[in-house]
């Protein structure tokens, strides 16, 4: 498990309802922990993970056998995907779902030919960890820059 001063390694902010960051941040408890996981993951992790992706419903789903495990949201543009939140359902964290699931994602989004504009703090982390997605971002409209402050 990750432990409570490994949140401070991260800083990320949504801005406040008027569009401007307050200086708080406001990572939640869930984000804190898939950051934590992400960043100390085991790239070597044997998980029988399927990623779908729900274009209708604009998410991605991680499966494993019949069980939606986890997934991604995002918004569709002409030539970029959004990438606006990352989850693991509780029962499944601790075993490289998150991990997988960004690089399966990640993946799929280089296969299509399309950039990425990241809102996600954790998906930034797995980024930041394996830089090679790193092309991926649109240099234009990145979203969010870095994990670590």
């Amino acid at each position: 498990m990750t432990s409570a001063n490994s949140s401070n390694d991260y800083r990320f902010e949504y801005p406040d309802e008027a569009g401007y960051p307050d200086g708080v941040g406001t990572l939640t408890e869930d984000q804190v922990t898939l950051i934590g996981q992400v960043a100390e993951a085991d790239d070597d992790a044997d998980l029988n993970l399927t990623i779908v992706n729900e274009e209708k419903n604009q998410v991605y789903t991680a499966i494993i056998g019949d069980t939606a495990v986890g997934g991604i949201t995002y918004n569709r543009t002409a030539d970029r995907l959004v990438l606006l939140a990352a989850a693991v359902y509780p029962e499944f964290r601790g075993h490289g779902v998150a991990t997988e699931m960004i690089r399966q994602v990640l993946d799929d989004i280089r296969h299509q030919g399309k950039k990425v504009t990241n809102l996600c703090p954790i998906v930034r982390t797995f980024i930041d960890k394996h830089p090679q997605y790193e092309d991926l971002i649109d240099p234009e409209s990145p979203g969010v820059v870095t994990a670590r402050h």
